[in-house]
């Protein structure tokens, strides 16, 4: 059974940063593709930034020279540096993993790419 736990998150006022770590378990060998996902009030879910089984990283255009993903592939943890937050920014992050064999998706930045999401942290910023 494939579980993950986000920690991180709160609030922070708008030019701040926060940091979020997701940490998967669960999984037997084999390459991933994973990614953080947020979700404002009223909105649709949305790509922020991801990482493929080749270690490629993609950044939505709202969070490019903000935010910073990282990996860890022996912990199969994740985590997203933010920096220089904005109110925009307020929503719930959610992690999210791939099947095995993820290696380099089509759109590594879209929901169906990924089949495993944590609970979410809430993320707010105030101006």
């Amino acid at each position: 059974q494939v579980q993950l736990v986000e920690t991180g998150g709160g609030s922070v006022q708008a030019g701040g940063s926060l940091s979020l770590s997701c940490a998967a378990s669960g999984y037997t060998g084999g390459t991933y593709c994973m990614a953080w996902f947020r979700q404002a009030p009223g909105k649709g879910r949305e790509g922020v930034a991801a990482i493929d089984g080749t270690g490629r990283i993609s950044y939505s255009d709202s969070v490019k020279g903000r935010f910073t993903l990282s990996r860890d592939i022996a912990k199969l943890a994740l985590s997203l540096q933010m920096n220089d937050l904005e109110s925009e920014d307020t929503a719930k992050y959610y992690c999210a993993v791939s099947n095995r064999w993820c290696v380099i998706p089509s759109r590594p930045l879209a929901e169906t790419t990924y089949n495993y999401w944590g609970q979410g942290t809430q993320v707010t910023v105030s101006s």
